[in-house]
Formats: C-alpha cells, structure tokens, sequence
C-alpha cells in the first residue's frame, strides 16, 4: 500500500512525474474573487467556465463534510471497481468486452451528486461510473458483467447494457449518441406529467455528431425540456485525437446552433463539477431548459478492452494513437487523489480517515471484495 504522497510507482517512467504537493481550498479560492467566481473568471484546474459569460454559481458552501465525504467514497468505489474490472478480465475471469472508466471519476460523482434520487439518468458504453455514482448494486453489476442469470439484466446485457428503472436509470447504452436521444424522451414524458424532475444524458465527444444529438438538442430548446447533456471529452473517439476531427476547441459550441446554454469545465475536479451541474439541474427542474455541460477529461486506458493495460499497475501503455507521456500528464491530474488533498486540506478528513475508507470500500460488507489499492491509487 502506497502513501497520499507516492506517485505513479506502479507504472513505467513514474520518475519522470512529479505531483503538486500543495492546492489552494476550493471555498477560501471562491471567497477570494468574489463576485467574479470561479465560474466566469477562467478554466483550470479547480475551475469552470460558462460559454457565454453567465453569472457563476456557487453551490460549493452547500455541501456539508458528510456529502463531501460521501463524494470521495463514491470516485473511490468507481476507480477501484473499474480497476477490478480491468485485472478480472486480465485473468480470465470473464468474456465480453468493458469500456474503463478510469480517469473521469469526478464527473459521474459530481454530476449525481446534484441530483435528486427520483431524477434519471441515461448512459454510455463507458457506463460503470454512473451506474455506482447513481447508487448501483456492486453485486448485481458483477453478476452483470459476468453473464450470471442473478445480473441486473439476468446476464444477457453484459457490460454494455445495464439499467435499473429503480434508481432512475434508463441503461447503458452501445450506439453512439443514443444516450441523448433517450434522455431528451424522458425529458419529454417529465414534461406531460409536470413533475419536477430532470434527466441528465451522458455522451462522450463523439455523441455530439448525428442525428441523436441533434434530434435530442432541437427538442429541448424548442420544449424547454428539463434535459441536461454532459459531454465527457476525454479527448478521443476510438483511437481517434477529437482535434482532428472537430474544427472547435471547444465541443459546447454546438449548443449555440439550438439556442442552448453550455458551459465548460474541468472534468477532473468533482468540485466544479458538481458547481456547474447543480446550476444547469436547477435551472432545468424550475422550467429554465436545457443545458449543455462539457467535461474537459482523459481516459487512462484503452477505448475497450485491456490493451496495453497489466495487472497491479495503472493505465495502459504503449498504444499507438497516443504517447505514454500524455497518459502519464493526465494521471498526474488525477480526480481522486485531487479531491483527497482538498478534504486534508480543509480539515474535513485526516490521513487515518482517508484510508480507513479506502479500507472501507475495497471491503464493502455487500461481498463484492474490490481490488487493492494499486500504486497509483489514492491511498
């Protein structure tokens, strides 16, 4: 087990890698600019942005050290689950294929985190940590994934297919986009019924192309739907740099051509996050419409599967579409070490705390034993 300190020891040329070892506090940073805020003032690390210059929102003083705490717990449980996953599969522990969620673990929490148990969600192929963040069944996505009758979907859905009607979750999702669509259709159904709850439709970068996305974006503008679209850009579409095939920086550019606001944000703070995501969930469940979040992230494995990935160690090397050295830059940005040193930092957790629930999560009493905490992990 590694120290919070102890960086990237489980992979190669961890040497050349150097973590910040001081953050400045997200509220004391907030309450030194102000009136500008964090939102409106630029984008980086433990910031956002709006796309069109709205006035920043400031949820953060909100959360109480229990949902903070509770925050942290949930990235926990998808980065090790994920890494479960990972070294399950390299061991031939199931057949099928699994799209890692490793590295975008502050947007699944951050984003579910702001929302209300009886709001929906509907999800991608890299669907695992909204699943968990929603407040999924570790043992029945297990029996999932592995092709067991006693799976959410009696195993026929595999990894790909996931959904719990329940918790607001309308399933994972393999077509590309499709996810937005569904959402904008629930979206919808909220409308005819006038409760006040919202749907929040995640896609990666390449779901905003297509007749999904557009059939879903039109919609919502014309309907004021309350529908929010994440868009978690981890900066590829397959093996594809998203560079090459946008002519936009900035993918929420989009939502100008339906009338609807976007903003964008670090994907991997979960803090802003989950600032930006309570703004767009409660404008849309007051009538306010749609709103168009993108999420600045990296994945740390492969598209699918396991290539370039090993056992123990953390990240996939030696893929030929990226280099190791990007990989390694973004691992250093890691959300769940990231948020571990804002708890130490102000005092809502301490060292003993912070890993008793690293205990905690890796031996849950469900019986769903977790993988130990590998090198890179936040421990």
């Amino acid at each position: 087990m590694s120290s919070g300190d102890d960086v990237g020891q489980g992979h190669p040329a961890a040497s050349a890698v150097q973590e910040p070892r001081t953050i400045v506090s997200r509220r004391t940073f907030v309450q030194s600019l102000g009136a500008i805020g964090v939102g409106s003032a630029f984008f980086s690390p433990g910031g956002s942005k709006q796309a069109r210059g709205q006035p920043a929102s400031t949820y953060l003083d909100s959360l109480s050290a229990e949902q903070l705490t509770a925050m942290y717990t949930d990235m926990l449980k998808v980065r090790l689950w994920e890494t479960k996953i990972k070294d399950l599969a390299l061991r031939g522990g199931f057949r099928g294929v699994a799209h890692l969620y490793v590295g975008e673990e502050a947007i699944a929490v951050g984003v579910c985190s702001a929302l209300k148990p009886d709001d929906y969600i509907a999800s991608t192929h890299r669907g695992h940590g909204h699943l968990i963040a929603k407040g999924g069944d570790l043992n029945l996505m297990l029996a999932e994934i592995t092709h067991k009758a006693t799976g959410y979907c009696k195993g026929y859905g595999g990894s790909l297919h996931i959904t719990d009607m329940s918790l607001g979750i309308l399933g994972m999702n393999g077509i590309v986009g499709a996810s937005h669509l569904l959402g904008a259709g629930a979206a919808y159904g909220i409308n005819v019924k006038g409760t006040d709850q919202v749907v929040v439709s995640f896609g990666g970068d390449g779901s905003i192309q297509g007749s999904f996305f557009t059939s879903a974006a039109n919609s919502a503008a014309n309907y004021k739907l309350p529908w929010i679209s994440v868009i978690e850009n981890n900066q590829y579409q397959i093996w594809v740099r998203c560079s090459e095939v946008y002519g936009i920086k900035d993918l929420v550019r989009r939502a100008d051509g339906y009338g609807i606001e976007g903003r964008i944000v670090d994907g991997n703070d979960v803090l802003a996050v989950y600032d930006v995501a309570k703004y767009a969930i409660e404008k849309a469940r007051s009538g306010g419409g749609p709103t168009v979040i993108e999420c600045k992230t990296y994945r740390w494995y492969d598209h699918y599967g396991f290539r370039g990935s090993r056992r123990g160690v953390d990240g996939a090397y030696g893929l030929g579409y990226r280099s190791d050295r990007e990989l390694r830059e973004w691992m250093v940005k890691d959300p769940v070490r990231r948020f571990r040193r804002f708890l130490l930092n102000e005092k809502i957790l301490t060292d003993e705390r912070a890993d008793e629930i690293v205990d905690e999560v890796r031996l849950p009493r469900s019986g769903v034993e977790l993988p130990l905490v590998t090198a890179t992990s936040p421990r």
